[in-house]
């Protein structure tokens, strides 16, 4: 029982190092791996040189997946080239299983130490997440030598070798438990290197290695499927025409495998080495054979999934991709648009209340109020959607993004709180009394209507840039904006001197209009400031200091 526990436990280590890796990957070069991919699918074999590149770093083809999906999904590239990335992505992690199948006993040590030693001196930094990097490789080669160890017991154990002896020789079943099992581990990485230590031990023939191998590169592409079942049809295409190839390839191996094993024995002694090198010939092989009907596949999966036709609603969130939440820059970019979209809800609120006051519009103001649900439920959802993003594999930037999405998002709620009372008000102090504002009002409140909607229009370039220069103008439109709220409220107060019969009806409302709108307004120009606090651009307080130092002290 202890053996068998130590077993489990160098397993549960092999399996925890790769997840190490790929998120620590993620976390220090999350964006420029996305920019690497974004620009590499000019010509199928950049993409497929592209994919092999990533998935070596990141050590998960179903990380590399994910990420391509999202690009498909937004139509930023065409299924056929992010076909061609995922073959080379699959020769990427079987590359990283030859080179963590080498001895590197001494290796592991020395990693784990330098790794930690960064972690903790320099943890909040890119060094410290570099050692997070190395503490991960470390473990997948310390839980390589444990899982050798733990096992040569069980090899000598002679009811183990008659139970070996005696199960079938069958193929299929032998990938179906490959496959199995690396959905259950979330790595195929991990599983065909546990497949080639048994082999090594003499737990598992070389042969059943060999079909295990098979299932372990059927279950990678059954993972990218379970991963995106609940995204869009574009995003699925990718995940399902990487399974078919994956399928087709096993399918044409299945035949093959008497005569690789044969020819690997021939050209390499060590077990080991057969299994971690068929693993990778398979891929190459697969690549090369596959190349050229990326087209094909592509028409295929967009014939077997086509796309939804849109019903025009903005009631359900549209871009929080669960499948993404395994990528976390990927998450955020998906949060992030979500939060435009939210936005744009709030827009089509705000650009109602003129058309409510002009004709008395009572239905359009029904409608307007009942949106204001839609932008809380949005809300929700991706407050909801960041929770669920690791913290830990969001680098500096992308954790300042995190916190910018939040505050865009809460700004956008209050902003809708505050729409929907300024329609209750002048539905209730206007249309039902049947009143109306001057002509001089109703300009006013026009002039500032037209600029808080091309000031909400620049909050979001704000947010979705970040450009400095736009965040500085749009602080300087708050300044503005409430220098016309205190004039306008001057002239008014004119016009009740005046004894204008249509201010004097409509003062309280006028007055609360500007007031909120300013509010309003106040709240999109906060959009600026983690912008500018980033920048360097913000001071402490915006008392002048100078002004203060001929005041009086201040008495008890």
């Amino acid at each position: 029982m202890l053996h068998l526990l130590n077993l489990l436990a160098a397993i549960a280590l092999l399996v925890w190092g790769t997840h190490i890796v790929r998120t620590g990957v993620l976390k220090v070069f999350g964006e420029n791996l996305r920019r690497i991919l974004a620009t590499s699918f000019k010509n199928r074999f950049g993409a497929l040189l592209a994919g092999t590149g990533v998935t070596g770093l990141v050590q998960s083809a179903t990380a590399t997946c994910l990420i391509v999906s999202s690009f498909v999904g937004k139509g930023l590239v065409t299924t056929a080239a992010a076909l061609a990335v995922m073959l080379g992505a699959d020769i990427g992690s079987s590359m990283m299983t030859v080179v963590l199948s080498l001895d590197l006993s001494w290796l592991s040590p020395l990693l784990i130490f330098v790794g930690v030693v960064m972690f903790v001196a320099r943890q909040d930094t890119g060094a410290g997440r570099i050692g997070r990097i190395l503490i991960g490789l470390g473990l997948i080669t310390l839980a390589l030598r444990l899982i050798v160890e733990a096992t040569r017991p069980l090899t000598e154990s002679e009811a183990v070798r008659a139970l070996l002896a005696a199960l079938p020789n069958e193929v299929m079943l032998e990938i179906i438990v490959g496959a199995v099992l690396t959905v259950a581990s979330y790595s195929s990485l991990a599983i065909v290197l546990l497949t080639a230590s048994l082999s090594a031990s003499g737990i598992v023939p070389a042969g059943v290695a060999l079909g295990l191998v098979l299932g372990a590169n059927v279950g990678s592409g059954l993972l990218a499927m379970i991963a995106t079942a609940q995204a869009s049809p574009q995003v699925r295409r990718l995940p399902v025409g990487n399974f078919l190839f994956k399928v087709a390839g096993a399918l044409i191996a299945i035949p093959l495998l008497p005569y690789a094993h044969v020819l690997m024995q021939q050209h390499v002694p060590d077990v080991h080495y057969q299994i971690v090198l068929f693993h990778l010939g398979f891929n190459v092989m697969l690549a090369l054979a596959f190349i050229g009907f990326t087209g094909p596949v592509a028409r295929l999966v967009q014939w077997m999934l086509p796309a939804a036709t849109s019903g025009g609603g903005t009631e359900r969130p549209r871009h929080l991709d669960p499948s993404a939440l395994a990528t976390p820059s990927l998450a955020i970019s998906c949060a992030a648009r979500e939060a435009l979209h939210q936005a744009d809800v709030v827009e089509t609120m705000l650009r109602g209340i003129v058309p409510v006051i002009r004709h008395n519009d009572l239905a359009l103001a029904e409608r307007l109020r009942r949106m204001d649900d839609t932008v809380d439920e949005l809300y929700s959802a991706i407050k909801f959607y960041l929770t669920q993003i690791s913290r830990e594999a969001l680098s500096e930037r992308e954790s300042r993004r995190w916190t910018d999405i939040v505050s865009f998002t809460i700004n956008m709620e209050q902003i809708g709180d505050i729409i929907e009372r300024v329609l209750d008000d002048v539905e209730d102090k206007k249309i039902r009394k049947n009143r109306s504002f001057s002509d001089a009002g109703m300009a006013e409140i026009c002039h500032l209507h037209e600029r808080l909607l091309a000031n909400l229009r620049l909050g979001m370039s704000v947010f979705l840039d970040g450009h400095a220069h736009d965040a500085q103008k749009l602080l300087e439109e708050k300044a503005r904006f409430r220098d016309l709220e205190h004039e306008y409220a001057a002239t008014h107060i004119s016009r009740l001197r005046d004894n204008t019969a249509q201010s004097i009806e409509t003062s309280s409302l006028h007055l609360d209009l500007i007031s909120d709108l300013k509010r309003i307004n106040s709240h999109i120009c906060s959009i600026a400031y983690p912008i500018l606090e980033s920048a360097g651009a913000l001071t402490k307080t915006r008392i002048r200091h100078s002004r203060l130092t001929g005041l009086p002290p201040e008495h008890p």
